[in-house]
């Protein structure tokens, strides 16, 4: 979301005459868009801040915008009287005013009082914003924001609000404009994108809506929460060929009661019964999530609960991190915190399974041809990456950099040929995608 967050500011800047420069340096609008999630990401704010502070040039400003700015708005100017202005994520359409109060603070005494703008606006912020210009072809849609599940460890219901969803007709218009700019994939996004409510049918009348957009071949959703599937989501991903076979599915722990403290609502019956209904739907659906080791008063068995459900689903790929207390959270009061070696201990553990898992999905892939969208360059002379359908990054090395050119931003058939820690390597199939050949078969070969 603070990619597509990212790219919406630039949209608002672009109205007032900005453009986007690869060097901080030369900029005369710095913006940091911020992350509150983990403590380390916040850290990083404060040492990147230092840094610009002694690289940017005279009468350049300096804004931080995002979750951190929402929590900390404050503190950040305490802590760093650099900057000129925080705002909120629900206020960067007012990025435009912002910029003109803090060139006409600039040279008074107080200028080190940074502006903020927190509040939570009683508009919508989509609804003052520009239309976009460019996307690439695969882009990001924010649909649903914010959260009412108020899990213990998060901050997201603090620092994004309560869940809101913008309508149907919104959704539809923004993302007909990104696949007119060249978008072939989109990802909604939300903090709960499941409990989008924009509309009557929900999430899978959204998705059903999308699908009769003509030049959008692939939709994604990201993230779920395990209680807000209902029947006819888990149908779409049967009946949709568009919508891709990966589900990220967040579940933070293995053990039923970790997951009663942090109230996440489930139980781990509930969510392998939601798996094994999405497998029926769509077989070959591959699955990530989220998980959280040394929560406060995870034990060794609570921590084995979670290493056994791993080993039961079989992710595709995960992210996991250690506990990281943040401010304001019931759980970062709770008095029974895991030391922190043993929760070092435990994450390498659980990362090592994963690495595992991953590595068994994709060595599946070896021999098979798979739909790969070329959206980005490799790292390497006349490479390009892009995502499988069940996305993997895939690379392919081509022939020239006409041809590298050429298959930039397009969904080509690739055979795979090799497996690496985190990604795969394909080669060029043309015996396949003929003209004629529906969609339907061409995610199947």
């Amino acid at each position: 979301m603070n990619v597509y967050d990212s790219a919406r500011i630039a949209d608002v800047l672009a109205v007032e005459g900005y453009k986007t420069t690869k060097q901080a340096k030369d900029a005369d609008l710095v913006v940091l868009n911020t992350c509150h999630i983990r403590e380390k990401a916040v850290d990083k704010i404060y040492s990147e801040l230092g840094r610009l502070k002694s690289i940017k040039k005279p009468g350049a400003l300096i804004a931080v915008g995002g979750c951190v700015a929402q929590a900390e708005g404050v503190e950040i100017s305490r802590r760093a009287p650099s900057v000129d202005f925080v705002f909120g994520p629900q206020n960067y359409h007012k990025l435009p005013s912002l910029v003109t109060r803090a060139i006409a603070q600039t040279g008074k005494k107080n200028k080190h009082q940074s502006i903020i703008e927190t509040d939570f606006p009683g508009e919508s912020k989509f609804d003052f914003l520009p239309n976009i210009t460019k996307s690439s072809s695969s882009a990001f849609l924010t649909i649903q924001e914010g959260c009412d599940k108020f899990c213990t460890f998060c901050v997201v219901p603090y620092t994004r609000g309560a869940e809101f969803s913008r309508l149907l007709e919104d959704v539809l218009k923004e993302a007909s404009i990104l696949v007119k700019t060249g978008a072939k994939e989109i990802t909604l996004l939300g903090q709960n994108v499941n409990a989008y409510h924009g509309c009557k049918g929900g999430l899978a009348q959204l998705i059903q809506a999308l699908v009769k957009i003509d030049g959008l071949e692939r939709i994604r959703y990201t993230t779920s929460h395990p209680n807000d599937f209902d029947s006819e989501l888990i149908k779409a991903h049967s009946d949709i060929p568009k919508l891709m076979p990966f589900l990220h599915l967040p579940v933070q722990s293995g053990s039923e009661r970790i997951l009663k403290s942090m109230n996440r609502r489930h139980t781990i019956r509930d969510y392998l019964k939601l798996i094994e209904n999405l497998r029926n739907a769509r077989p070959d659906i591959s699955f990530s999530s989220d998980f959280i080791v040394g929560y406060p008063g995870e034990t060794d068995d609570d921590f084995g609960a979670t290493m056994s459900l791993i080993e039961q689903v079989g992710y595709s790929q995960a992210y996991s991190f250690k506990f990281s207390k943040r401010p304001g959270t019931p759980a970062g009061e709770m008095a029974n915190q895991v030391p922190e070696k043993i929760k070092e201990e435990r994450l390498s553990r659980l990362q090592t399974l994963l690495d595992e898992k991953q590595a068994d999905f994709n060595k599946r892939f070896i021999g098979k041809t798979i739909p790969v969208l070329l959206d980005r360059y490799g790292k390497n002379l006349n490479q390009l990456t892009g995502r499988s359908p069940y996305m993997q990054a895939v690379h392919l090395n081509c022939s020239s950099m006409k041809q590298t050119t050429e298959f930039l931003g397009k969904i080509k058939p690739l055979s795979i040929s090799g497996v690496h820690r985190h990604s795969l390597t394909g080669q060029l199939k043309t015996s396949l995608f003929k003209e004629g050949k529906s969609l339907k078969e061409r995610q199947q070969v």
